[in-house]
Order: structure tokens, then sequence, then C-alpha cells
């Protein structure tokens, strides 16, 4: 499903990196979302922006001591979700193996980290591969304003609440935003101009944007 400005619309609007954390301050502040909740709601636009029917294997390489996340990694356990112990550094048996990868290595809080192990070997393998990467919010190597400077190229970018100022730089075939859930007084402070989720969709596709 797909999403464009309509006569009169405007077009969705690309937030930079301060008016990001605003938002996400807000929900947690002011509208009382839990992290927990925004990160399920997150997940599961992603989920199915990318397909309905999948069988995923998790990469984790650096286990977070938050029992946030542990309790997270703990589901995912107890649902006997495959972890992989290392990522192959041979890139054909990664191709040969998977369908695509979901890139969730960095994110738009990183700050330069894709030059640390263990997240400059898995950038420098991820670069290669041939399957289509699927990059949530902000691709992993990537400023959140500025764009790629020799991060990865995903085929498919999610972008999560609102467009982050990066994805105009971004060039692959398509692009979705999960923001449906967003309040209105909060779209309206922002100037987000959402797009329009058909039905009860809670992502949508966007056109690719003008420069």
């Amino acid at each position: 499903m797909s999403s464009a400005p309509g006569p009169g619309r405007e077009p969705p609007r690309y937030l930079s990196k301060a008016e990001a954390e605003a938002i996400e301050k807000e929900l947690l502040e002011d509208y009382r979302f839990g992290r927990q909740q925004l990160i399920e709601i997150w997940g599961h636009a992603c989920a199915m922006a990318v397909t309905k029917d999948y069988e995923p294997t998790i990469f984790y390489p650096k286990r977070s001591p938050d029992p946030l996340y542990r309790d997270f990694t703990t589901q995912c356990e107890k649902m006997d979700i495959p972890f992989l112990s290392y990522l192959p550094t041979e890139v054909q048996l990664i191709n040969d193996a998977y369908n695509a990868v979901v890139d969730a290595v960095l994110g738009a809080e990183a700050e330069a980290g894709e030059g640390r192990e263990p997240c400059a070997a898995i950038l420098a393998t991820l670069k290669h591969v041939r399957i289509p990467i699927v990059s949530l919010d902000v691709p992993s190597g990537w400023d959140v304003e500025a764009g790629s400077s020799g991060g990865i190229s995903p085929d498919v970018l999610v972008s999560l609440s609102a467009p982050k100022q990066c994805a105009r730089r971004f060039l692959g075939r398509q692009h979705f935003v999960a923001g449906r859930f967003l309040p209105y007084d909060v779209q309206k402070k922002f100037e987000l101009n959402p797009p329009e989720y058909p039905g009860t969709e809670c992502v949508v596709a966007l056109r690719a944007p003008r420069q």
C-alpha cells in the first residue's frame, strides 16, 4: 500500500535529530508511552513492512545489560527464534542462507559507533551482501541528518514515527513510514504532515522524496 500527497496535501516532513529526540521525549513524558510499548509498536510496524510471513534469525553480538533488552532477548529465546553466534565474513554464505537482512545495528542514537567493534566488522560485511537490506529508521553508518558517508546502501527503509532528514538521500526501491500511532497534537506541533494510512494499516509506503 502506498501513499502520495494529494492535491493540496503537503508532503511528509523530514526530521532533524533534535526534532526526532523531542518527539520521543514528548511521547514518553507527556503522553506516558512506555519504552517497551514504543519498541513493540515500531517492531510490529517494521515486521509488517518487511513481510507478513517470515522466519527470522537474530544476530545480537553485544548484548545490553538493560533489563528491557534482556526481556526481549528472553522472549525470543523462549519462542525458539535462533540466534547466530557469529556473522559469517564470507558474504556468499549469507547470500545463500537468507532472503533479506534487517539492519538494526546502530540507529538514530548512535554517534560514529560504526567505527567500533563489533559494528565495524558487521558493516564491512553488510556492504557486500547481494540480498536486500531493510534498514530501520536510520541506515547503519549514516548520519541522521547528512545521510550516508560510507555506510550501507539499503534497498528498503522503514522510518519510525516520521522520516529523518537522512532519508532524503535514500536511493533504494521502497521507503515506508510507521507513524500512525502518533497523537494528533504531536503531528500538529511538529508539522509532520503525515501520509494517509488506508484502512487499519500501521505502515505506509512513500514515494521517493524530491530533492
